[in-house]
C-alpha cells in the first residue's frame, strides 16, 4: 500500500474527503517525525511502538576493495508491534 492508497482509505473510513485525509495523515507523520526526533516514543495502543536506537560505530568491509572500513555510529528508527498486531498477523 501506498500513500495514495492509504489517504483513499482513510478518507473512505473517516468519511472526510481524500485533501482532509491527506492532511490528517501529513500532521500525524509530521508529529511521529518530531517526537522521534526529540528522542521521544510514540505508542500508538494495540499498533506498536516507535522509538530511536542508536547504533555504534563498527568496522565493515568495502566489497569492491576487500579493505576494512569504520562504519559510523547513527541513529534509527525502530518499530515494535503491539500484542493486537501481532496476534491479527498470525
Amino acid at each position: 500500500m501506498n500513500k495514495t492508497e492509504l489517504v483513499d482509505k482513510i478518507a473512505a473510513g473517516a468519511a472526510i474527503t481524500k485533501v482532509d485525509a491527506k492532511k490528517a495523515l501529513e500532521a500525524a507523520v509530521a508529529a511521529v517525525k518530531e517526537a522521534l526526533i526529540a528522542g521521544d516514543k510514540v505508542a500508538l495502543i494495540g499498533f506498536g511502538t516507535f522509538g530511536v536506537n542508536e547504533r555504534p560505530a563498527r568496522e565493515g568491509i568495502n566489497p569492491a576493495t576487500k579493505k576494512k572500513i569504520t562504519i559510523k555510529a547513527k541513529k534509527v528508527v525502530k518499530f515494535k508491534a503491539g500484542a493486537e498486531l501481532a496476534d491479527a498477523l498470525n
